[in-house]
């Protein structure tokens, strides 16, 4: 698999797991804001990935909006990708 394979790969799996992340409702969300995770899963092609998941507060104040964040890294191929969002009371 080529490197721009690869680094859309780990780009199409941060979308989708962002918007998995982005889909609790906001009140969920602010009950877990602080909080991150980091866990093994699989590529579509195959290969081990972290995936690493935060929830955190706009402006790090609570009561905001919420900055949801996912990276997924190839620890073998020293590479990754980000996707974020920032999600207010009313848009979820």
């Amino acid at each position: 698999m080529g490197r721009m394979t690869t680094e859309n790969e780990l780009s199409e799996m941060a979308l989708e797991e962002l918007d998995a992340a982005c889909s609790l409702h906001f009140a969920e969300m602010k009950k877990i804001t602080p909080w991150g995770d980091t866990y093994e899963a699989m590529a579509p092609s195959g290969r081990e990935v972290e995936v690493e998941r935060r929830y955190l507060w706009e402006n790090g104040q609570p009561g905001g909006g919420i900055v949801v964040e996912v990276e997924v890294r190839d620890p073998a191929l020293q590479t990754g990708a980000e996707a974020r969002a920032v999600i207010g009371p009313r848009q979820n």
